[in-house]
């Protein structure tokens, strides 16, 4: 096995507690990382007046992943933690593509009635570095009645079609089926450029099916069928919302991972849960782990270990079906580092055979 340099940052609240978990899991199955640990967050704009420091990037530039917890602290507005931390790094490695596979664990109920895990296995690729998470726009006549605010959002040729290039290889390599999410009805520009953009890659793929939905249809189609969905690609806001809403319809956001992508791998990738920081439960115990354990798993994935990755996501799903492990959100009484442990355990007994196999 290689040895790899993995930068973490645990971020505030139940992020510390889950990204302690994650690391114990991945160093059972692949022995030999070497782990540093980074101070940026809200608790650090506290103390300091930052998230991280100005060459913050330049400081993570140099490892072959980053495990980020979860970031948000009371006191703290949800746009200085974003600004501060998560954009400008997504940003400055080249991490265009947000991945969010949702699905349904074994062991846990959907929110839809009668709904199985064929029916919640769905892919999310979001575009993750331009579109309407844009710097450009400001506050105009502060104070007077004529008081506005303009926000603009930015669609570039690039930008659009290499995050739905990259969404048609990933439903080319599933079940052939991609559904781009649009609002081409009501955004007069942006929307409609999109769709071509997406109608002028299809057109490299003729094996795979399409749709296109506006999307308030698309997210009633995640909750009314979402087995007819695959993969689905989005803008930076379409993308988070649809990637919310879906995992809360496969079990919850403590059981949903995601990484943020540098395809090219010139620069590091960055592998966190969907779900918040939770600060009125942090150090409690109480947590839930699996969505960053499962993060980790996509950093092994990311960084060529197929068999240690695959090692966790079964130990997770094991000791979910088992049922006897279980944190409170899942209805049990299990601490974090219990849930933590027992994963960890299991992971460690597949390893061996996955990677002869």
């Amino acid at each position: 096995m290689s040895a790899y340099r993995i930068a973490t940052i645990p971020g505030d609240g139940i992020g510390v507690d889950v990204t302690a978990e994650a690391v114990k899991v991945l160093d059972r199955v692949l022995p030999g990382i070497t782990w540093t640990e980074f101070d940026y967050s809200c608790e650090n704009y506290l103390r300091t007046g930052q998230m991280m420091p100005a060459d913050g990037p330049q400081q993570l530039a140099g490892f072959d992943a980053i495990l980020l917890g979860a970031v948000g602290f009371p006191g703290v507005p949800d746009h200085i933690s974003l600004w501060g931390l998560l954009i400008p790094l997504r940003r400055a490695f080249g991490q265009y593509v947000n991945l969010r596979p949702v699905r349904l664990l074994p062991g846990t109920e959907s929110a839809l009635r009668d709904r199985t895990a064929d029916d919640l296995d769905l892919l999310i690729v979001r575009e993750n570095s331009e579109g309407e998470y844009s710097e450009i726009g400001g506050t105009h006549n502060p104070g007077k009645p004529d008081e506005f605010v303009l926000q603009e959002s930015v669609f570039t040729r690039t930008g659009c079609e290499r995050i739905i290039r990259y969404a048609f290889e990933r439903a080319s390599e599933r079940s052939g089926r991609l559904c781009s999410a649009t609002k081409s009805n009501g955004l007069i520009h942006s929307m409609p450029y999109w769709d071509s953009v997406f109608d002028r890659v299809a057109a490299d793929y003729p094996g795979v099916q399409t749709r296109q939905m506006h999307v308030d249809a698309l997210a009633a189609e995640i909750v009314l069928h979402p087995d007819r969905l695959d993969v689905i690609v989005g803008s930076n806001l379409f993308g988070d919302i649809l990637s919310d809403l879906a995992a809360a319809v496969t079990g919850g956001l403590g059981l949903a991972p995601s990484g943020n992508i540098n395809p090219a791998r010139e620069a590091p990738s960055m592998f966190e849960a969907v779900h918040g920081s939770a600060p009125d439960i942090a150090g409690q115990g109480i947590a839930d782990p699996v969505a960053q354990i499962l993060a980790g798993a996509m950093l092994l994935d990311h960084l060529g270990e197929p068999a240690a990755a695959a090692a966790v996501d079964r130990a997770v799903c094991d000791v979910l079906a088992a049922g006897t492990v279980r944190t409170p959100d899942l209805g049990g009484t299990a601490t974090t580092t219990d849930l933590g442990t027992a994963i960890a355990d299991r992971a460690a007994q597949l390893v061996d055979t996955l990677t002869e196999a």
